[in-house]
């Protein structure tokens, strides 16, 4: 069943761009990557909204996506506030790349994260058009993460109950976007529960 990621999120069922992202701050790697399992819930559509282009080459880093983020009027500040390096220069954004919406270039999804729990604070989706990127997907709501996979916009948003910790939310929400018409509409909606079996105490074994 194809994921969108949840935020980054601290505990069991980390998403793989969350994993990459994890082992990219430890060897100084950007961490971005092509196409790949979708995850992230709770997102909702953006108009676009043209921000100058801070990078040189054709895809952005790291660095220039931060930039970009803090540049950008429709990114709330509460989230603006957290694009500070974790350790030295690593900046707890995950960058993907794709084909999202059909334009000359490839599209950028950009998550940010915390640097204490990974936890997704915002999703975006940055479209590229004549050397400027227009904001035309944002989710803020954590924690959520956002991924392509084969074409359509996957975001994962993890659901706690009360009592549940941040390592151990009871479950999920997946919704699945895809460009029509010039913005983002909602394809699927899926929920899953986790287990509440992991890390229970192992069943007695029968005397024979």
């Amino acid at each position: 069943m194809t994921h969108s990621a949840l935020t980054a999120r601290a505990g069991a069922h980390p998403p793989p761009a969350l994993a990459l992202f994890v082992s990219a701050c430890a060897t100084g790697g950007t961490g971005t990557r092509d196409e790949g399992p979708a995850h992230a819930v709770a997102g909702t559509g953006a108009s676009s909204s043209a921000v100058p282009s801070l990078a040189s080459s054709p895809r952005l880093d790291r660095t220039s996506a931060v930039a970009l983020l803090k540049s950008d009027p429709k990114v709330s500040e509460a989230v603006k506030r957290d694009l500070k390096p974790c350790v030295a220069d690593e900046y707890p954004v995950d960058l993907s790349y794709g084909d999202l919406t059909g334009g000359s270039a490839d599209d950028v999804v950009v998550n940010v994260v915390t640097c204490a729990d990974l936890v997704g604070v915002g999703s975006y989706v940055y479209r590229e058009e004549d050397g400027s990127y227009q904001n035309v997907f944002q989710a803020e709501e954590p924690p959520v993460y956002a991924e392509i996979d084969r074409g359509d916009l996957v975001v994962t948003k993890q659901v706690y109950e009360k009592g549940d910790p941040v390592s151990a939310p009871s479950g999920e929400n997946v919704i699945t976007y895809r460009w029509v018409a010039g913005k983002f509409a909602t394809v699927y909606k899926t929920h899953s529960d986790y287990s509440g079996v992991v890390g229970t105490d192992p069943t007695p074994t029968p005397d024979n």
